[in-house]
């Protein structure tokens, strides 16, 4: 996942769905939802995990840079908080 002042990238697995959601920081209120694809696609095929999170971060630095005029050029990718977690996430 990544954080920065403005927003991040929230991955969740919820049910057999990889849910990507751009998220204020420390908070799922207001998430908007990105992309979701069947885990079944990415779930043992490491290539297509990082090419759809690649894809989300391309997302989310667009929307960071048009509301602030700033690109992020780092993306963290801590583990959720428990308290964000939904399903098997």
């Amino acid at each position: 996942m990544t954080e920065t002042n403005v927003g991040r990238l929230a991955l969740r697995v919820e049910g057999s769905w990889w849910v990507g959601y751009y998220a204020l920081p420390g908070t799922m209120d207001g998430a908007i939802e990105l992309a979701r694809i069947k885990m079944l696609i990415v779930a043992d095929n490491e290539m297509r995990k990082e090419a759809f999170i690649l894809l989300l971060q391309s997302f989310v630095a667009d929307y960071i840079e048009e509301k602030t005029g700033h690109r992020p050029d780092h993306f963290d990718r801590d583990a959720a908080p428990e308290s964000e977690r939904s399903g098997s996430a």
